[in-house]
């Protein structure tokens, strides 16, 4: 599976991106899919995952009621809509993939795929 992120962007405080995870593969729609964000001299972090069929669904604390998961499996894309962005979410953002699923979705390394990221710029 290969996979590309998009949809990174300059916005101000308060405003709106929807970011894209588009993937290769016709068996992605078996895939757990996650969206980790990193920021300047910080660990990547997880912002939210989901499982194959949309069925279920976990945020990060901190992104709980402004941000929203969800995918296409016809189209072979995860999207992560960020609604009320702050300046904190200023950050690389990436989509990963895992065939196998489990409790551990907020390790990174507990996906086998990554894409290449896309930068998020939140202004004040």
């Amino acid at each position: 599976v290969q996979l590309q992120a998009s949809g990174g962007g300059l916005v101000q405080a308060g405003g709106s991106l929807r970011l894209s995870c588009a993937a290769s593969g016709r068996t992605f729609s078996r895939y757990h899919v996650g969206w980790f964000r990193q920021a300047p001299g910080k660990e990547r972090e997880f912002v939210a995952a989901i499982v194959p069929n949309g069925g279920i669904i976990h945020y990060a604390d901190f992104v709980k009621g402004r941000f929203t998961i969800s995918r296409e499996n016809a189209k072979n894309t995860v999207y992560l809509q960020m609604n009320s962005l702050k300046p904190e979410d200023m950050a690389v953002y990436y989509c990963a993939a895992d065939y196998g699923g489990g409790i551990h979705y907020t390790l990174p390394d507990t996906y086998d795929y990554w894409g290449q990221g896309t930068q998020v710029t939140v202004s004040s």
